[in-house]
């Protein structure tokens, strides 16, 4: 019962993200919304290791400092600059939705990059779950919920952290996952910053509660809390914890349809269902 609860807890906070996005660019401009997260998130991680931790935390050395920023450039300059700026002109429910296509991409990218064979229930599920992604989208572009633009950055950005997913699998990392993390988000952002500076709308910015209460929900429950119940969960068992995954579509449509008024549709749970299923079927020997 308390790993059932952890995995729903986790879900829940990860799938919140969408929201919480939507709501902090109301008051400022996307990049800059993304920076102060990076590079705030970044901060406290790393106090947090080499501040209270303390010496058993070691600084990158050599090629990890390499690694460190390829890494971070896939996973956070490129995914989730491209997934805020997305939140202006897509539905925050298909934001939750994209992100739970990502093992789907993965699968694709491995198979080219690591050179291995594409098995015929992965084809199957990857055509399942992109038709169901299709599905959910396609009303929402009827309305003015999403544009071909912001469903175009949204998926450049998928494809970007799957990359950063198979890479990650490839390095022999060292480090632990703390640093990992708190270093790829502080390098993510500084490598983000130049772009920020000029290419975002300083004069528009409103520095208000509404912004930093976005900032703070996306650093503390998102990329803190939620990822350390996802590392607790992958230690229990890496094929059940990916399960959890499957549910953070049902709770961001949830959350878009009672905070932000998006509509829902026999589309958004016929595609939902169908995300879930080629995602399920795609991954079958995970499961058996």
């Amino acid at each position: 019962m308390k790993n059932i609860v952890i995995g729903l807890f986790f879900a829940a906070l990860w799938a919140s993200a969408s929201v919480a996005t939507k709501f902090g660019i109301r008051s400022a401009d996307p990049l800059i919304l993304a920076n102060v997260r990076f590079l705030i998130a970044g901060g406290l991680m790393l106090g947090f290791a080499y501040l209270v931790q303390g010496r058993k935390n070691p600084l990158p050395k050599g090629k990890e400092w390499g690694q460190l920023l390829i890494f971070a450039f896939l996973n956070t300059t490129l995914y989730l600059s491209a997934f805020v700026i997305s939140m202006r002109e897509v539905a925050a429910g298909i934001g939750s939705l994209s992100t739970a296509t990502g093992p789907l991409f993965v699968i694709i990218i491995s198979a080219f990059w690591l050179q291995r064979q594409l098995r015929w229930y992965e084809a199957v599920g990857v055509v399942l779950g992109l038709s169901g992604a299709a599905m959910a989208t396609w009303p929402l572009l009827q309305n003015s919920y999403a544009s071909a633009r912001g469903l175009s950055i949204l998926m450049a950005g998928i494809v970007a952290v799957s990359a950063a997913s198979v890479y990650y699998s490839k390095v022999k990392w060292q480090l632990p996952n703390l640093l990992i993390n708190g270093w790829q988000v502080m390098l993510g952002g500084l490598m983000l910053l130049p772009f920020t500076i000029y290419f975002a709308d300083w004069q528009g910015a409103q520095w208000d509660i509404q912004f930093w209460a976005s900032v703070a929900w996306l650093i503390i429950p998102v990329s803190v809390i939620s990822l350390q119940l996802w590392f607790y969960l992958l230690r229990l068992d890496a094929v059940k914890a990916s399960l959890w995954l499957f549910l953070c579509p049902i709770f961001g449509f949830t959350y878009s349809n009672l905070l932000l008024n998006e509509p829902l549709s026999w589309h958004t749970f016929g595609g939902t269902a169908l995300v879930i299923s080629g995602l399920y079927v795609a991954q079958r020997d995970k499961f058996s």
